[in-house]
């Protein structure tokens, strides 16, 4: 990423409040952020994906998952970071979110500040 250059980082959640939250997290992190409600609605926002520096992704949201988001982006060689977040945690999912290849897994609720360890993670590690 250039410097001077503002991260562009998706968000999908489809709880209004967590991702105006998140929205708000990035903003004052320096982030540039565009959000999504559904995996479906990212997916139809055409090359979105490809030319963000990460995604964050709810596990659960309404219709298709995150983890199944994740699938989708890999398929036609999208290697974007995808970092999944959720309520459900478990070792099943989670163990599911990293053979998927997620970077990360983070279990709500969790700190603003780990995400953003999180995202800037995936990014400095992003070729």
């Amino acid at each position: 990423m250039a410097i001077g250059s503002r991260a562009r980082v998706l968000v999908v959640e489809d709880d209004d409040s967590m991702r105006e939250a998140i929205e708000a997290l990035l903003d004052a992190a320096g982030m540039d952020s565009v959000m999504y409600p559904s995996a479906e609605a990212l997916l139809a926002d055409s090359g979105s994906a490809a030319g963000a520096a990460c995604v964050v992704s709810d596990l659960r949201l309404p219709g298709m998952s995150g983890l199944q988001l994740l699938r989708e982006l890999r398929t036609p060689g999208i290697l974007t970071p995808v970092i999944v977040i959720t309520a459900h945690d478990s070792p099943a999912m989670r163990g599911e979110a990293e053979r998927a290849g997620a970077v990360a897994y983070l279990a709500k609720p969790f700190l603003g500040s780990a995400l953003l360890t999180a995202i800037r993670s995936a990014i400095s590690s992003h070729p």
